[in-house]
């Protein structure tokens, strides 16, 4: 009988603590993916990361290789005293931002390496235009990514009147520099406000408030080219672009280079070996180490690069002097 009783109370301890396991555990777990077959290709849905029915919903979602002690590894001097946007960008926000997208490729095109490949390059740029690393910076210059989620000091209001009609100024708004990929100008803020469903024409400091809502603006701008007929970041990076014979002649091929000629233009581009096209170059090597992909797979030289790329949409030349 005493056995018995034992036994019983080992049972009971057994499943208490079964039970205690799976309830921490829950938070981690996903939904089964549902599967259908859309005329012919596999299409699924995957929990709320993946929730709208694509063929990329079918691989890794990004939460499959990129936890939270990865992104702070990356970002690991973001929350120092120094910072400027203390507490302000989390793990979270940009996952909850990545949702909106993942359905339509971002960070789930391809197998792993070039989902990871395609986080690390979308993340070398974020981290390149919002550091506040240097040379002797403790934990080096490329430690101090997302230090920054506006323009400090903003010289201007960066209101265009060329665009009053579709992208009207707001009186007293600012459009200076704000977000993950700075956002700057009236028309760019009401664009990407058209496109998220924000109003950011009235209220661009949404951006500065708003973690989730600044990773919003800046994987839309990667994943939407500026104009039509070129190609977005996102497909220059993981293959979908095929250049043209005037691609292929002024130098641009899909890789990584090309994703700085779209985002940047000629400010960065086709002027050589220039620091500030490095420094995003070198962000995003250091997250490849930092990921375990390897700065090996950025690419050769001529893929990486856009020092002798031409602009896809050049800056106008100023007029000649009469």
């Amino acid at each position: 009988m005493g056995f018995l009783r034992i036994g019983i109370i080992l049972l009971i301890g057994i499943a208490i603590i079964g039970s205690v396991n799976g309830d921490e555990n829950e938070s981690f777990r996903k939904r089964p993916t549902i599967v259908k077959m859309v005329k012919g290709t596999k299409m699924c849905v995957k929990d709320w990361e993946c929730n709208k029915l694509s063929k990329f919903c079918c691989n890794l979602t990004i939460t499959d290789y990129l936890d939270t002690d990865q992104f702070e590894l990356l970002f690991a001097k973001r929350n120092s005293p120094v910072a400027h946007a203390v507490g302000f960008w989390d793990y979270g926000s940009f996952i909850n931002a990545a949702a909106l997208y993942q359905p339509l490729g971002f960070g789930t095109t391809g197998g792993k390496k070039m989902q990871m490949k395609e986080i690390a390059a979308f993340l070398g740029h974020v981290g390149s235009k919002t550091t506040c690393g240097y040379g002797v910076a403790t934990g080096g210059p490329l430690a101090w990514g997302l230090c920054y989620n506006k323009e400090m000091s903003p010289s201007q209001d960066y209101c265009d009147d060329y665009f009053k009609l579709t992208y009207p100024c707001t009186p007293g708004a600012q459009y200076y520099g704000r977000g993950a990929l700075p956002i700057y100008w009236n028309y760019n803020y009401g664009a990407i406000g058209e496109a998220l469903k924000l109003n950011l024409l009235d209220h661009p400091e949404y951006i500065e408030q708003n973690a989730t809502m600044a990773f919003q603006a800046a994987i839309w701008r990667w994943m939407n080219p500026m104009k039509k007929g070129q190609p977005s970041a996102h497909d220059a990076f993981v293959g979908n672009w095929k250049p043209t014979k005037n691609d292929t002649l002024s130098k641009r091929l899909p890789g990584f280079g090309t994703t700085m000629n779209i985002l940047y233009g000629d400010s960065v581009c086709g002027q050589g070996d220039v620091d500030a096209m490095n420094n995003i170059i070198s962000h995003f090597q250091y997250y490849l180490d930092l990921m375990g992909v390897g700065r090996e797979e950025a690419g050769p030289h001529e893929v990486l690069t856009c020092g002798d790329q031409k602009a896809f949409n050049p800056t106008a030349a100023p007029a000649a002097a009469s």
